[in-house]
């Protein structure tokens, strides 16, 4: 089934498009790169804050309101154009031996940010203002960094594999 979606987007006219236009994949590339910045930069300064980096200078619950919108917005970058990079060659790509690993960890942060969210957030207001974060928003940052760094490299590794 998974080899039957890959080859339906590989052969639409989205897949066609970024193939055969002259700029469109370099442009989407420079998009995705950008989308990634705006996704990971903002999510690992607010991770770091969980971890306790900054906790005098700001609290949990202004970084998240300042910077968990660009990640939004970086995320919703980076997967459009990500899925637009990947038609253009969604069997050669499904074949690399970074692309499950890529994939397995985005799953794995994005079921880290809704657990997060659905989780230990939803009490922010009990414990924002402590001295230490909660284990369980601690262990979430950890997971991110971790999991958002992976799925970075795996992607930069998918053209090499």
């Amino acid at each position: 089934m998974l080899d039957t979606l890959l080859e339906l987007l590989q052969g639409s006219a989205l897949g066609e498009a970024v193939r055969n236009a002259r700029f469109v994949y370099p442009l989407l590339e420079a998009s995705h790169i950008l989308g990634i910045a705006l996704l990971v930069g903002p999510a690992f300064t607010f991770d770091l804050r969980l971890l306790g980096i900054g906790r005098r200078v700001v609290s949990v619950t202004t970084a998240a309101r300042v910077l968990l919108p660009i990640s939004h917005l970086g995320f919703a970058i980076a997967i459009c154009t990500g899925i637009a990079l990947l038609s253009a060659q969604a069997t050669v790509v499904a074949e690399t031996g970074a692309a499950p690993w890529k994939f397995g960890l985005l799953i794995l942060a994005c079921l880290n940010v809704l657990i997060f969210h659905c989780g230990i957030y939803r009490r922010v207001d009990d414990w924002a203002d402590g001295a230490v974060t909660p284990l369980a928003a601690r262990v979430g940052a950890g997971v991110s960094l971790t999991t958002w760094t992976g799925a970075t490299f795996a992607g930069r590794l998918l053209a090499y594999s």
